[in-house]
């Protein structure tokens, strides 16, 4: 199984995105705010718990949260990160990192994440069941919005 999370909209609090599988659409995506700086070292521009993790193509696993008390998916091998998962959530304060379902969006949000994560989640453990690997790439969609002015 191959996932594409293509991120669409940046501005300072979050990136909002979508998710595909295998090429069809499967829900939004929100995460902390990109501050990569290509051909640069993660430490030096990752701010802890704000930050999305880097460009790239990362396998994922299920296996047991011990945050969340329950069995997540796990991006594996994310240079400067650990623990990155895909789960329920609203905004940037719900992430640490993570990537966060919806079946909606709006500013700096994603709205119906738990039904969202509840349809993409058997997927996942179906796929693993059957004994494919489960890649995600992670990647600028092409008509992306660098910033977004919010006036402020």
């Amino acid at each position: 199984m191959k996932i594409r999370v293509e991120r669409q909209i940046f501005d300072d609090e979050s990136t909002l995105g979508e998710l595909f599988i295998d090429g069809a659409e499967e829900c939004f995506v929100l995460e902390d705010a990109v501050r990569e700086v290509p051909d640069k070292p993660v430490e030096e521009w990752k701010v802890a718990g704000k930050t999305a993790i880097p460009y790239g193509t990362y396998k994922l696993i299920i296996n047991h949260s011990q945050r969340f008390n329950r069995d997540l998916p796990l991006l594996l091998d994310v240079p400067g990160f650990s623990g990155v998962r895909i789960h329920p959530g609203n905004t940037a304060i719900d992430t640490e990192a993570c990537l966060l379902v919806g079946r909606r969006r709006g500013e700096d949000f994603v709205g119906e994440s738990r039904a969202a994560f509840g349809l993409l989640y058997p997927k996942l453990v179906a796929a693993l069941a059957a004994g494919d690997e489960i890649t995600i790439e992670i990647a600028k969609a092409d008509g992306y919005l660098e910033k977004i002015d919010k006036g402020e």
